[in-house]
């Protein structure tokens, strides 16, 4: 197959591009408001993208990285910023996860969007953030990433707040556009340092200044902090996961994307696409494990008690990045804590990828699937509490059953996606010594956790007796047509589709092909590699097998069976009970601690001190001082010709005066 030429990759983003300008232009004003060709356009657009996202893929897997040449974007001085694709292995894999992601998410909004005022809109903002987010992965230096970074971030605000005329919706799309930007600070802070530090900001250069060692000590360990920060944000994690819960004040289609493949899986590509920077700071790959380690049981721990299915996949996704982030972070800690230590480059070329992303690529389809599910539960019951569903297999079969093949998936039991790309994460973790050890001790009770809690909503959602929808306690939603229905097959097929892909993704790499690149380091594929570790740890699999297991069948004992109720669990643990209901106080903490008494008793108090009694004092001072001068002057203006004489000879010993004393 002929390589896919340069004007190929470039329309992987620009047809998306393109239909946001038609849209926002041309089918918006001139058209109705609800037009149908908004959703075709997006869909058209997207599906030619993801054609030619596999294309790439082919191209790179068989003939390596594509060149697509540069262009000069700003010249100040002797400075020259040029733009440019980078198109490698972790791109090419990225932009397939993206378009295919989000040509589901678009077909499904078909369905669920039908006959809302905002339909053209809500098409124009998604084509935009499926752009942004290809921008993001394509870009080849970091301050073309940081463009499409700050898009990606717009994207979102516009689309959680959505259905804006809703107070909540309004505060939740503010909050996670504030909360972000405080770790856009320490991206942007890390950029520049970075430039300052070598005068370039091309990936690619910065990459080869990290390995050669031309780039290391403090520099290296602070950029890779300030790198982190911005993913932090991004990737909610700890302690700026508090916007994601309430991102779900958006359409569950906007939800189903942001989750899978955009926005927050943006942090955990910029520490993979950052990775050599990272691997040669001990310091950062300890932050890296524990920030995503710690994440990873903290927001599992909220899911365990959450009662809206939607915010229950928020905190599994939030989870889910932190596993991530910890299995990014443990590979590079194994070169220093392992018991065999491989090369710099062995690690950035094979290992990253191969965990990180790994991980995201299947949990990608199983978190997509997982959302549009719980919207398609919201479109026959007009509800997202779970204390309101029940029973909803035998109205929704075929939801149920695509709901069933993503919690096996994401509860990473075998033989389903999830559990390589999880499984693998855990053997990693095993090579780690000493107190290292908590990072694999920290993934197996996330992998417990996450088939309790994943099972509890099937369980609540589908089994027992339906109790009533909306109607029964007066909860809101997008839908609830007259009773339990299935979905539309135009909301349908794409959860299908996402489906067959959690159950099969985790294979894709049995011969090596879809991460073929590995094979330029390693004999054989990720797959055969992790059998290879499994034979040298073989209880591992085993051990992981049999907690997911567990954690499902205390689900099955809690919510199917009543032994014991989960309202008597409640009662004998009440505090956990409460802290993990209330989310940790961590929204009190940062609204009525920092905000409140932080900010605006204390900084906003002092900068309006500040400016009422510095600023305006000098101000109103001048004033002063000028109307008394005034005053005094008037006084000599009253017309008397000796009071002229007067001030003159006045003025003249006062001039003598300072001639005899000053002269020389």
């Amino acid at each position: 197959m002929t390589t896919i030429p340069p004007y190929g990759v470039f329309l992987i983003f620009l047809l998306p591009l393109f239909s946001f300008a038609v849209i926002a232009l041309i089918i918006r004003p001139f058209f109705n408001n609800k037009s149908l060709y908004a959703g075709y356009l997006t869909i058209g657009c997207i599906a030619v993208s993801l054609a030619l996202s596999i294309w790439t893929l082919i191209s790179v897997n068989h003939s390596g990285p594509i060149a697509t040449g540069t262009t000069e974007w700003i010249k100040i001085g002797g400075t020259s910023i040029e733009l440019g694709l980078m198109i490698d292995q972790l791109t090419a894999v990225m932009v397939v996860v993206v378009s295919f992601c989000s040509l589901m998410v678009q077909i499904y909004g078909q369905g669920y969007m039908q006959g809302d005022a905002g339909y053209c809109r809500y098409y124009a903002a998604m084509s935009l953030f499926t752009a942004s987010m290809l921008g993001l992965v394509m870009a080849g230096n970091l301050l073309q990433l940081f463009v499409f970074w700050e898009l990606v971030g717009l994207c979102s605000y516009l689309l959680i707040g959505f259905w804006f005329h809703k107070p909540s919706a309004a505060a939740a799309a503010k909050k996670a556009f504030l909360v972000t930007r405080i770790g856009d600070f320490g991206l942007l802070a890390a950029i520049l340092y970075l430039y300052a530090k070598t005068g370039t900001f091309d990936i690619a250069e910065l990459h080869h200044l990290a390995i050669t060692g031309v780039l290391a000590g403090g520099v290296l360990t602070w950029a890779a902090l300030g790198i982190f920060a911005g993913a932090v944000g991004k990737s909610a994690q700890f302690p700026l996961h508090v916007w994601l819960p309430d991102a779900m004040e958006g359409p569950t289609p906007v939800s189903a994307l942001i989750h899978s493949s955009t926005m927050v899986t943006a942090g955990v590509f910029l520490v993979a696409r950052c990775y050599p920077i990272f691997a040669g700071s001990e310091t950062a790959l300890m932050v890296v494990a524990g920030i995503g380690g710690f994440t990873a049981i903290f927001a599992a721990s909220m899911a365990l008690v959450a009662n809206d299915i939607k915010r229950v996949l928020a905190y599994c996704t939030v989870s889910q990045l932190g596993y991530m982030m910890l299995g990014l972070g443990t590979i590079g800690l194994v070169t220093f804590y392992g018991d065999a230590a491989e090369p710099l480059e062995l690690n950035v070329a094979h290992f990253v990828v191969a965990i990180g992303i790994f991980h995201l690529f299947n949990h990608a389809f199983a978190k997509c699937l997982l959302f549009q599910a719980a919207g398609s539960v919201n479109h026959a019951t007009g509800t997202f509490d779970m204390r309101d569903m029940g029973g909803l297999r035998k109205h929704m079969p075929w939801t149920y059953l695509v709901y069933l093949i993503g919690t096996i998936s994401m509860a990473g039991i075998w033989p389903l996606a999830c559990f390589w790309s999880k499984d693998h994460i855990l053997v990693e973790a095993m090579e780690l010594n000493g107190a290292m050890k908590i990072f694999f001790y920290m993934g197996m009770i996330t992998a417990f956790m996450t088939a309790f809690y994943m099972f509890r909503t099937l369980f609540m959602t589908f089994h027992g007796e339906y109790r009533g929808g909306a109607s029964a306690h007066g909860h809101g939603g997008h839908g609830g047509h007259g009773g339990p229905h299935e979905s539309p097959r135009v909301m349908l097929v794409p959860m299908v589709a996402l489906a067959l892909l959690a159950i099969a993704s985790g294979w894709f790499n049995a011969n090596g092909w879809f991460f073929g690149f590995f094979g330029e380091h390693t004999e054989g594929s990720v797959v055969e590699r992790v059998f290879t570790m499994f034979t040298e740890h073989s209880y591992l699999p085993l051990i992981s097998l049999i907690l997911a297991l567990l954690g499902a069948g205390l689900a099955y004992s809690m919510y199917i069976r009543r032994q014991p109720r989960s309202e008597t669990v409640g009662g004998i643990f009440p505090i956990p009970y409460k802290v993990f209901s209330r989310k940790y106080w961590m929204d009190e903490l940062y609204e009525k601690v920092f905000v409140v008494r932080v900010l605006v008793d204390g900084l906003f108090r002092i900068v309006q001190m500040f400016d009422t009694y510095v600023v305006d004092g000098l101000v109103n001072g001048v004033g002063w001082g000028t109307q008394a001068d005034g005053r005094v002057m008037r006084k000599a203006q009253t017309g008397q010709l000796q009071l002229y004489g007067l001030v003159m000879i006045l003025g003249l010993v006062v001039i003598i005066g300072f001639v005899f004393l000053f002269a020389t």
